[in-house]
């Protein structure tokens, strides 16, 4: 082979690699990226947290219509985020369906961009052990076969918490709350168990004040 065909099939061969360097990067740039189009089991499951949750009445059928669109806007809107119909990152972490490079499920990160929103708008001026507390009441839930199974099934649960219908889930989340998110599902648990937490000051229900008390921290006391 002479030096000029050498040099023609390295040119080639770094072309095409080059090309598919760039494929793989949009891949993965739009991997946790679904609109109008997409289909398959992540659009089913979006599907079925939107019905799940009273924003979606259409058919779970995983293809993402308008309907499906339509859904994933209002849920945005009553989410504060940025409401364009598509199920980027934040919406599916919102969601609580995290994903990854191809839409693989990771750990926990939705998990923790959702309990540290909770968590700020409940005890944003809490002390930091309290708010930890708070966290660990959600976890505590999820594991308690009387409430949802998920982070996501918990604090969207219908009444479950106030800050969830009068709009303070969707303010800026605290720092100090990223981190407390972290500490709850790395298992501390300052509420000693507690599946129930309420402000003394603030609270009208007769029934939270008969939940047998585990531990005071703060403004908030902890119930079994």
């Amino acid at each position: 082979m002479s030096n000029n065909m050498k040099r023609r099939a390295l040119a080639v061969a770094v072309i095409a690699a080059l090309n598919a360097l760039l494929i793989a990067l949009a891949q993965t740039a739009y991997a946790d990226l679904y609109k109008r189009g997409s289909s398959g089991q992540r659009v089913t499951e979006i599907q079925t947290r939107l019905k799940n949750w009273g924003y979606y009445d259409g058919g779970i059928d995983g293809v993402y219509g308008s309907r499906t669109e339509a859904a994933v806007r209002w849920f945005q809107r009553q989410n504060g985020l940025s409401a364009d119909g598509q199920a980027g990152p934040q919406t599916l972490a919102a969601l609580g369906l995290p994903t990854g490079e191809g839409g693989t499920p990771q750990d926990s990160s939705g998990d923790v961009w959702l309990l540290a929103r909770l968590i700020s708008a409940e005890a944003r001026g809490e002390p930091y052990v309290g708010q930890v507390a708070v966290g660990a009441v959600v976890l505590n839930r999820v594991r308690h076969p009387s409430f949802p199974s998920t982070v996501s099934g918990v604090i969207y649960q219908t009444d479950a918490f106030t800050c969830v219908s009068d709009g303070q889930f969707n303010e800026p989340i605290a720092e100090s709350a990223y981190r407390a998110a972290q500490d709850a599902l790395g298992g501390w648990d300052p509420s000693g168990g507690a599946i129930y937490y309420f402000n003394p000051a603030t609270a009208t229900s007769r029934w939270i004040w008969s939940r047998p008390l585990i531990v005071t921290i703060g403004n908030h006391r902890f119930c079994s």
